[in-house]
């Protein structure tokens, strides 16, 4: 398992009955978990005193319980700064987790010693878009959604990367892609993070289970003559670390280049426990 272990200001306390309890900067979160089908008791004083707490509902979604929590506040991993702010189901705008891969890539892209285009599709907030570029790399942010593009900006500019080479663009992923190649465009290296279910911009469907494989044989033709990596992230519970590694394996064959996949997870810090928060695949130049 690969473990996002250098956080400082973030942190899983306790998980427990569905529940994990969460520390990020001073604030402490109690929201829900799928994974977490234990349950122990819940000792720490921040299970009964939280400033924020998302109670899932048995109907599907749920809502916010507020105590002394500020609508938006920040966090920090290193020299990079993103903002935070409880919203629709559950989330901050951050995957804590996803850490593990920027400290992977980041070295990559610093130790290649020459220019290194970076494509990162369904990007979110940001995370990865801003950890190649604090490495140096040149990034191409594509996601459908135009808040988070917005947000992944504001996050931009917090964390001194207002005026990287970073091309931000609102757009459905396998359209971009298809269009990426009719005009001849390649990257060094590819990061995906798709969800399990989505929309575009136009209201395309997407699931994962039928749509990754041909998502990443059309990524494939973009790369460029000496590839530096690719990475895919999956939260899709059918999707295991194995099937990332065979897809990789297979599309980048002709590519001289190893193929690893591992869970990826978060230290629990009261027990000594790893928390998993899905699977990873790899593909790295040899």
């Amino acid at each position: 398992m690969w473990i996002a272990d250098n956080w400082k200001e973030y942190e899983v306390i306790d998980c427990s009955g569905g529940e994990k309890l969460e520390r990020w900067s001073n604030y402490i979160l109690v929201r829900p978990d799928p994974q977490v089908i234990w349950d122990t008791p819940k000792t720490h004083k921040g299970w009964s005193s939280p400033n924020g707490h998302y109670h899932r509902s048995k109907k599907g979604g749920g809502e916010w319980e507020f105590f002394d929590l500020p609508e938006q506040w920040d966090l920090h991993y290193g020299s990079l700064t993103f903002h935070l702010k409880p919203f629709s189901f559950k989330h901050t705008g951050l995957f804590p987790e996803q850490a593990v891969n920027w400290d992977w890539f980041g070295k990559k892209i610093k130790n290649a010693g020459r220019p290194i285009k970076v494509l990162n599709l369904f990007a979110y907030t940001g995370g990865a878009t801003l950890a190649a570029a604090a490495a140096g790399a040149s990034v191409t942010h594509v996601d459908a959604s135009k808040g988070m593009v917005t947000w992944a900006k504001e996050n931009a500019v917090a964390s001194g990367l207002g005026d990287a080479p970073i091309r931000w663009l609102v757009d459905d992923c396998v359209k971009f892609v298809e269009r990426e190649i009719r005009r001849g465009n390649h990257y060094d290296a590819i990061i995906m993070d798709p969800p399990s279910y989505g929309r575009g911009p136009k209201g395309e469907i997407w699931k994962i289970e039928e749509a990754i494989h041909p998502l990443v044989k059309l990524c494939v033709q973009l790369l460029s003559k000496e590839p530096l990596f690719f990475l895919i992230n999956s939260y899709t519970t059918g999707l295991q670390p194995a099937v990332l590694a065979y897809m990789l394996g297979t599309e980048l064959k002709h590519f001289h280049g190893t193929v690893d996949a591992q869970e990826i997870g978060l230290p629990v810090s009261s027990n000594g426990l790893v928390l998993p928060c899905g699977a990873s695949g790899r593909w790295e130049t040899n």
